[in-house]
């Protein structure tokens, strides 16, 4: 499979899948769009996604680029001006339509300078631009969405240019995997997963999660972006958890919680989601369990590192399924978390 970089990021080849988010404040705004980068960019985020609107943002992509760190993305539709500004601005990828920037003209300027700052460019289609000639002949389906998006791949290779990320999003999960399993079989370059407009917080997450988890498991995917409406900041942070849902992420904390039940008397659940967000930024192979009661809890948990469980007045620590330490309700958090430092400075 070909390999693409997007400055330091290499996608495809069997590299890490990498996770996209995309900025929501006008680039002009350079500190306040560089401050969200940065937080994207501590939430797990490779790569970020701006959106080139005009001039002043193309000019402000230098800028934006001086105070982080994270490859940029330029994301520019219909003006190929704007394209080329914001490659010579220093745009490490740029997102474009060959099909929406006009003449054929304008569709060999923009290559010639991807080709010149040797950067890639992703292009791609979704079911809102399916092009008309497809439409007509497949109707609206994966066998459209894919020849939609491999025409504008080819109005690009023509004029020499070969770093291409592609994309074939729909806002309907069974379309978006079966565009995609249909593209993988007719390409070798790295793909761009997501399903767009998945909506807002929650069903966001579980349509994304359906159809980019379904793709991963198939072996799919390079580079994702979980689109959610609204504040971007949860968006690498649900990729990555997707991530390693699907085994593709060895190097990180899993923590496991059981439902709890009537036998569950004390608050489990808040401290598994304590322990979650402790834990977050571990990168390396922990397993952790927090569960409801002590009947049930270090069995059921024996494949963990390190695990609790508890009664009203009491937890037990536990280590492999074998109860170790035992102690008083009231110091079990403060407690756990040590014992869970330790645990990883091991590693």
């Amino acid at each position: 499979m070909k390999v693409v970089k997007v400055g330091n990021v290499s996608l495809g080849g069997g590299n890490k899948i990498a996770v996209q988010s995309m900025t929501n404040i006008k680039t002009e705004k350079v500190e306040e769009v560089a401050s969200q980068i940065n937080a994207l960019a501590l939430n797990g985020c490779d790569i970020v996604r701006v959106a080139v609107k005009d001039e002043v943002d193309a000019y402000a992509v230098k800028s934006v680029k001086n105070l982080t760190k994270v490859p940029i993305v330029c994301d520019i539709h219909f003006d190929y001006k704007l394209a080329i500004k914001s490659i010579e601005n220093g745009a490490d990828k740029v997102r474009i339509n060959p099909g929406n920037i006009g003449s054929e003209e304008n569709v060999k300027k923009v290559a010639d300078c991807l080709k010149a700052h040797k950067i890639p460019v992703r292009v791609g289609s979704n079911s809102g631009s399916i092009e008309k000639e497809f439409l007509s002949k497949y109707g609206r389906n994966e066998i459209s969405l894919v020849e939609s998006a491999l025409k504008n791949v080819y109005s690009l290779e023509k004029y020499g240019v070969t770093d291409i990320v592609i994309s074939a999003k729909a806002s309907d999960v069974p379309l978006t995997v079966k565009a995609y399993r249909y593209l993988k079989s007719k390409t070798d370059y790295p793909l761009h997963l997501g399903v767009t407009e998945a909506g807002t917080y929650e069903s966001g997450i579980i349509k994304s999660s359906a159809g980019i988890g379904a793709l991963l498991v198939d072996g799919i995917g390079d580079t994702v972006r979980v689109s959610l409406a609204g504040d971007p900041l949860p968006e690498p942070i649900i990729a990555k958890k997707i991530i390693r849902a699907c085994g593709l992420d060895k190097n990180y904390c899993e923590v496991i919680a059981c439902p709890t039940c009537g036998r569950t008397e004390w608050a489990s659940a808040e401290l598994a989601k304590k322990v979650e967000e402790f834990t977050l930024n571990y990168d390396k192979p922990l397993k952790v369990a927090v569960m409801g009661c002590v009947v049930n809890g270090p069995g059921e948990a024996k494949d963990c590192d390190i695990g609790i469980a508890g009664s009203k007045d009491y937890c037990v620590i536990f280590k492999k399924g074998e109860v170790y330490k035992k102690v008083p309700f009231c110091d079990a958090e403060k407690e756990f978390i040590r014992e869970i430092e330790e645990i990883a400075k091991s590693l």
